[in-house]
């Protein structure tokens, strides 16, 4: 074949791969072409690597496109917690959530804990282990909903926004707990969590016990209508009282002093 003919071939690949929408195989198809050659490939074995590469990049890019939508504060998996530091939570628990089967049956998870003690960080695991299966996934805090739905009320928007918090997979609300709600925001809060009863998943996490909600819900009714939705069915996890990052402060304080002393 001469070589003005083979550049003819390579850009027409090219121009399908990019009708087609592949770009994997447009950028590695000389390449394995050639690796074929050298292991003496059927046909149909080369065809079965270049489709290969171009799925995994493929399901690669979705995986970082879920991620991206989620709006996670921070980007952290569940094999880089430290359980050694949070004795209250089982490892062996975290992996069976990872696997996603509770948000197949729509149960919720509560993280009850202290601050500092690997709550958000175990969400935020959780959340790019679904992420991983290519799940719709959605962090906010408790907070940062309230006042986007406040928001959309006042704009005449609000069953807009909530039919697309209704879409999710799965939703993560962080600090449930940390800051007092008004009522017409413990009102938008129960919403969404009873909308998704029974049909979606949420993560939820606080640091307040069930019986001290009422300092953020003070309406009693609403407080124990909120609590019966999101706990029925529920796994419940206690991270502890201990922060770890007061733990860690306290032990560079101390390694300080002694390097301090030694000199």
């Amino acid at each position: 074949m001469s070589s003005q003919l083979a550049q003819l071939q390579e850009a027409t690949i090219k121009q399908h791969c990019k009708t087609l929408r592949m770009p994997m195989m447009a950028s590695q198809f000389s390449t394995l072409a050639e690796q074929a050659v050298r292991e003496k490939k059927t046909h149909t074995g080369y065809l079965e690597v270049l489709l290969t590469a171009e799925i995994e990049e493929r399901e690669r890019n979705t995986i970082e496109r879920r991620i991206k939508e989620a709006h996670l504060p921070r980007v952290k998996t569940l094999e880089e917690f430290d359980y050694t530091q949070a004795p209250l939570v089982s490892a062996a628990k975290m992996r069976d959530l990872a696997e996603g089967g509770y948000i197949e049956r729509a149960e919720p998870v509560l993280l009850i804990g202290d601050c500092g003690t690997g709550k958000t960080h175990l969400l935020t695991g959780l959340c790019v282990a679904a992420c991983r299966q290519k799940r719709r996934v959605r962090f906010t805090t408790a907070a940062a909903l309230v006042n986007e739905l406040v928001e959309a009320k006042h704009q005449l928007q609000l069953r807009r926004v909530m039919a697309r918090w209704s879409r999710y997979d799965l939703i993560a609300i962080d600090e449930v707990g940390y800051v007092p709600l008004a009522e017409v925001g413990a009102e938008f809060l129960f919403q969404v969590i009873a909308e998704r009863a029974e049909r979606t998943a949420v993560i939820v996490t606080t640091n307040l016990a069930f019986s001290e909600w009422t300092q953020v819900i003070p309406n009693a009714r609403l407080c124990k209508a909120l609590l019966d939705r999101i706990t029925d069915r529920a796994h419940i996890l206690e991270t502890g009282t201990e922060s770890y990052r007061f733990r860690r402060s306290v032990a560079k304080a101390k390694k300080g002093e002694k390097l301090a002393e030694a000199k």
